[in-house]
């Protein structure tokens, strides 16, 4: 045995306590489901019994008095009719169910995958994940159907049928029985051992799929900036190639499941009809019981088939629910400490305590034995080549990420001790590329402070110098944005983003390259909103552009890990040899900022 054979059993219970716990989220419903589905199923079982009454009232009746056979008549279509009510009341409590159940499996695998580290963001595809989500809730749906419809009416109908042929005619009984135990078992191997893997296989290619498509129209604006439509295509197809080429062996193997099993179901046909004809002849059958043995068979026959079928089924859902139930059980890399409390920071003051921090995978540590304080209100800028840990720094102040030794700390309290909700409520944040919601640009602003009121909405526009342009728009700030933000310039949605900050009004305000992408006008305005924003507060400028920070109370020159040089603009700008003063000589020379700026 394989191991991934030997990985199956435990599979199967994952997957029943996880469809369990959504099942009895109405546990009453629940209960009166399986109640009212085993009633309709043992009505079923007794409708060819009831035919072959009819048969027998006929054959022993006669034409002038017809009333027995109307009788029996009568009771076969009462039962008949019973059942079709019975059936759909089992619909309608399974749609209530179904509907509480699914919705709750999409909510749950959402909050989840929110709370996983941005780590694990940055290396998932978006549209596989969605894709992933999706398919466990499709999944849940008709594994349940799947269930309440036809595997479990199935097995129900061939354990009483075995049960009433041993009652009456034991040698059939056990013969039917021993045929039906052979058929059940080859069919459920034919699943798991052949038809299985390709199915995983095809699944795996199917969220690759996804993920590809989401990745190239998300990323549209770049495919257009390059005329790579055709490369797309053709990396999309080689894709959607592999998904079909293994979809084939999954469907295929699944059609040669199907062959074998409808050859076994022959053979229980055979044996069943040639038994009963051995009965009647041996005078132990009436004709009616011959015509309930028909019927039966038909019957047994047609739940059998949609054993096999249904064997099938629930293996492909219980493989497309692996997703789901990886993402409900693994637990997130960066998670709140039991008994979490709520950060205070009244004040903002930042202390990095002997961090040693290291990305996974990552052979050498970013920051190692790092130590430096911030005190409370300072306003303080980032510079530095890229990769000396500027934004590293920022974000392990998030607690993005948790560092493997040493600690962060603010207002005296380790943030590795704190709600991540506190924590983030007390850091506000402009990021170097913002990305806003296809929602209003109301709804944008206000999403660090929701609630707000269109007054505080229009002021923190004001103050990031974002009104100018909103108030222009015909529909204002009930204007939607776009996808990401893409129906403004990215001057724009720095301004946006600037206004969110203020709006949150947080104590810690971190700006992460704030103006790299902003033209003169706009890094003026943003110069502005940051003089107003960062008073009596705690800020952070990350700069590309020098001349955003001179005016700052510290700079802080980060180089492979470690701050090179600590001072204000002019302290610094005094050292001949410094290494900000030549990163400012060499924008000025670039052309990137003027001499006076300095």
């Amino acid at each position: 045995m394989t191991a991934s054979n030997e990985k199956q059993p435990s599979k199967y219970v994952r997957v029943l306590r996880f469809v369990t716990h959504y099942w009895l989220l109405s546990p009453a419903l629940f209960f009166i489901l399986v109640i009212a589905r085993i009633f309709s199923t043992l009505i079923d079982v007794t409708v060819p019994i009831a035919s072959g009454r009819v048969v027998d009232a006929i054959a022993a009746g006669s034409r002038d008095n017809p009333g027995p056979a109307l009788w029996a008549l009568s009771a076969l279509l009462g039962l008949v009719a019973l059942f079709q009510l019975s059936r759909q009341t089992v619909t309608f409590l399974l749609n209530r169910m179904s509907a509480r159940a699914i919705t709750a499996i999409g909510r749950d695998a959402f909050a989840k995958v929110q709370r996983f580290s941005a780590e694990w963001h940055a290396n998932s595809f978006a549209g596989a994940t969605v894709r992933k989500i999706t398919r466990g809730m499709n999944s849940f749906d008709t594994f349940t159907d799947t269930l309440a419809f036809n595997l479990v009416p199935a097995l129900l109908v061939v354990i009483g049928v075995t049960a009433t042929f041993i009652w009456r005619w034991p040698i059939l009984g056990a013969v039917v029985g021993a045929s039906i135990l052979v058929f059940i078992a080859v069919s459920v191997a034919l699943s798991i051992y052949y038809v299985s893997p390709a199915n995983r296989a095809a699944r795996e290619w199917d969220s690759r799929m996804s993920g590809t498509l989401a990745d190239s129209v998300t990323g549209n604006a770049t495919v257009k900036t390059f005329a790579a439509e055709e490369r797309e295509d053709a990396l999309f197809a080689e894709v959607a190639r592999k998904w079909g080429t293994t979809s084939i062996v999954a469907w295929d193997r699944g059609a040669w499941t199907g062959l074998a099993q409808a050859m076994m179901l022959l053979v229980v046909q055979a044996i069943m009809l040639g038994v009963g004809i051995l009965l009647w002849s041996e005078g132990r059958a009436t004709p009616g019981d011959i015509a309930s043995l028909i019927a039966t068979q038909f019957l047994l026959t047609g739940y059998l088939r949609d054993i096999a079928q249904n064997v099938r089924q629930v293996q492909r859902t219980i493989n497309d629910m692996d997703d789901v139930l990886e993402f409900r059980e693994a637990e997130p890399d960066v998670a709140d400490v039991a008994g979490a409390r709520d950060l205070v920071a009244d004040r903002g003051r930042i202390v990095f305590d002997h961090v040693t921090f290291r990305y996974k995978g990552a052979r050498q540590p970013v920051f190692e034995n790092f130590s430096i304080e911030i005190p409370a209100g300072q306003r303080v800028g980032l510079v530095g080549a890229s990769g000396a840990g500027k934004s590293s720094f920022v974000k392990l102040i998030q607690r993005l990420y948790d560092v493997q030794s040493g600690v962060v700390l603010i207002d005296g309290q380790d943030i590795s001790r704190v709600s991540q909700k506190s924590l983030r409520a007390a850091v506000g944040l402009v990021p170097q590329d913002p990305i806003l919601f296809h929602r209003s640009l109301s709804d944008n602003i206000a999403y660090g402070k929701p609630g707000a009121t269109a007054a505080e909405i229009a002021r923190a526009a004001r103050l990031a110098h974002a009104a100018d342009f909103i108030e222009g728009l015909s529909k204002g700030y009930d204007t939607l944005v776009g996808e990401r933000g893409v129906k403004l310039s990215g001057g724009e949605r720095q301004r946006v983003a600037i206004a969110r900050a203020i709006l949150a009004d947080a104590p810690i305000l971190v700006l992460d390259e704030a103006t790299s992408s902003l033209d003169s006008l706009s890094e003026q305005y943003i110069r502005q909103a940051i003089e107003r924003l960062s008073t009596n507060r705690t800020t952070i400028v990350v700069a590309h552009r020098l001349s955003t920070i001179q005016r700052l109370d510290r700079i802080l020159v980060f180089d492979g890990g470690r701050v090179v040089e600590d001072g204000s603009h002019a302290e610094l700008m005094a050292r001949a040899d410094g290494v900000y003063r030549r990163l400012l000589d060499a924008q000025i020379a670039d052309g990137e900022i003027t001499a006076a700026a300095e």
